[in-house]
């Protein structure tokens, strides 16, 4: 449940707005796309709904790698599992 005082992130499969309780951190560590389940890995994050949909609207733009400013080859394996 997001509190009043809880970050709002966007979504990069939607582009929806939600709370940062909402919505799943991804981030990018040796060339592989990985859920950063506390919040807390270091570099920067693309947040997700934790939508089957919501994924494979992002891994269909390219959101990943724009969003992480990574190379497009990053393995996006942990996005598929979402849902």
């Amino acid at each position: 449940m997001a509190t009043e005082h809880d970050p709002v992130r966007t979504c990069v499969g939607c582009r929806k707005r939600g709370s940062r309780s909402e919505l799943l951190r991804f981030v990018a560590s040796e060339g592989r796309l990985v859920i950063d389940e506390r919040r807390s890995l270091p570099g920067r994050g693309a947040w997700l709904h934790p939508d089957a949909a919501c994924a494979a609207r992002a891994e269909r733009s390219r959101a990943f790698p724009r969003a992480l400013r990574a190379p497009a080859s990053i393995d996006l394996q942990a996005a598929e599992s979402v849902g």
